[in-house]
């Protein structure tokens, strides 16, 4: 009845059962070809949908057959160095044997009774990370479920710091006061942002955008008077969002700069690091980031630029004492009598899984150096790309990149740019039907583009170079097809 339980009485079922379950990844991923299968969304979805779920198989091989057909089978694969699409990146295995553990014992780092260790391993990644960051001695954090938690949780405690700043009316509520607050933030920050704003109730004019310049950097001389304009309008600037790696383009905004106009206005400064971090551990970029010290809180996603399995995320903020916006007790759980270092005074979450310990068992195997030279190896990858973009003649690139992301599109000689927007969407469909690679598509100025993000130290400049070439060779094969079919009607 209790057979399947993980307990000491169940040891050898566990050990046979984990170890039947690895040999099932490492025997697929050692036959796979390519980043994805190209499968339908309709052909998997009648595979997971012919499941019947109420009838068990009663057997871990049978089961794990069924999973391979389900779900290995048409899985994308990030390992794979032709996947250019997304910030996604390959995993370090010392990660993958902490997961074994975190999974295994199933801690919930809400509470010190519930985690012990974990919760000290947790807090020392906190200042080990804020170190590397700058923040000074009182700095503090928690670990999170991603850059939007992270992100979310950051203006939320500016929010708070806004109010009782005295800024605002503190004769009216926080909800009568809420609609005045103004966030500003880069074109080309991330949606988060925006979402977070409509989550915490800011209304939908919250967000100021902010130009950028030919770097896709946010201009701190436009932040200066957009601020100004805020004041004078009536409303109260509550945080500045600087980004530092911004999706598409991987711009780093001049984080210094956006630094003297918060000091200048006495505005809570936030970074957006989630793509960039990973240049904390970089010998030969960390000054990428100048300036990220003077930030009132960070947001770092390790399961990004430190290669760590999903979800590994943090916030990060220069005073602890702001975390008591987010600190709730009950007296089941965090009584306020209690000396205990609980960490759910710190989190949006109560319930958490112990994910730190995935980057505290690859700081210990493999040390940071060993992932700042992966940081810099997708780098050095993504500035060769850059010179192979502009010397083609039927490609175009929007901007240099600072990290490990190029945005471009193929538009040779006599294609308008309304037959551009269509062919290479199409493109990228077509690609991803083949399962020879996958590209992401985004929007720049209004028109399609195509994007490639690196995050695969084992790319190499060939296979840069070959997933460019399938891109032409679709390009004008797509072309012609579409010149074909306007002839005939």
């Amino acid at each position: 009845m209790r057979q399947h339980l993980f307990n000491a009485s169940n040891i050898d079922r566990y050990r046979e059962q984990m170890s039947r379950g690895v040999s099932a990844v490492a025997d697929h991923v050692a036959t796979v070809s390519g980043p994805s299968s190209g499968a339908s969304v309709e052909a998997v979805g009648s595979r997971v949908d012919a499941v019947d779920l109420d009838h068990p198989l009663d057997d871990i091989g049978a089961a794990l057959s069924e999973v391979s057909r389900v779900y290995l089978d048409d899985a994308v694969w990030f390992h794979e160095p032709r996947y250019l699409a997304h910030l996604n990146c390959p995993v370090v295995i010392p990660a993958l044997v902490a997961e074994v553990l975190v999974s295994s014992v199933n801690s919930s780092l809400d509470t010190w009774d519930q985690s012990a260790g974990g919760t000290h391993i947790e807090g020392r990644l906190i200042d080990w990370t804020a170190a590397r960051l700058g923040l000074g001695p009182e700095a503090d954090g928690v670990f999170t479920s991603g850059g939007t938690q992270s992100n979310l949780q950051a203006l939320l405690v500016a929010r708070g710091e806004a109010y009782v700043a005295g800024d605002a009316d503190l004769s009216a509520t926080l909800p009568e006061t809420a609609s005045r607050f103004r966030i500003f933030a880069s074109r080309d920050s991330h949606f988060s942002v925006e979402k977070s704003a409509r989550v915490l109730g800011l209304g939908m004019d919250a967000v100021v955008t902010i130009p950028t310049d030919e770097r896709r950097r946010m201009d701190a001389v436009a932040l200066d008077r957009a601020i100004w304009s805020a004041r004078a309008a009536g409303h109260v600037p509550m945080a500045v969002v600087a980004t530092a790696g911004t999706t598409d383009y991987g711009s780093i905004d001049p984080l210094d700069r956006v630094a003297d106009v918060c000091a200048q206005h006495g505005v809570w400064m936030h970074v957006d690091a989630a793509y960039g971090g990973g240049l904390l551990v970089s010998s030969r970029r960390r000054h990428l980031l100048d300036g990220v010290e003077r930030a009132d809180s960070v947001t770092i996603d390790f399961h990004k630029t430190f290669f760590q399995p999903v979800s590994s995320s943090a916030v990060v903020f220069r005073d602890r004492r702001a975390l008591r916006h987010v600190t709730y007790h009950a007296d089941y759980l965090n009584p306020r009598s209690s000396a205990q270092p609980n960490q759910v005074d710190k989190s949006l979450q109560t319930t958490r899984r112990f994910d730190a310990l995935k980057l505290w068992l690859t700081l210990r195997t493999m040390g940071a150096d060993a992932i700042g030279e992966y940081v810099d190896a997708v780098i050095d990858l993504a500035r060769a790309g850059y010179d192979l973009l502009r010397d083609d003649a039927d490609l175009e690139v929007v901007t240099a990149p600072m990290l490990s992301t190029l945005v471009f599109r193929f538009r040779p000689a006599g294609l308008s740019q309304a037959d551009a927007d269509v062919v290479n969407p199409a493109i990228r469909r077509t690609i991803a039907g083949s399962g020879s690679a996958v590209i992401a598509g985004t929007t720049s100025g209004g028109r399609s583009w195509l994007k490639l993000t690196m995050l695969n130290p084992e790319t190499t400049i060939d296979d840069l170079r070959a997933v460019l070439d399938l891109v032409c060779e679709t390009g004008h094969r797509l072309v012609d097809e579409r010149h074909t079919s306007q002839e005939v009607h």
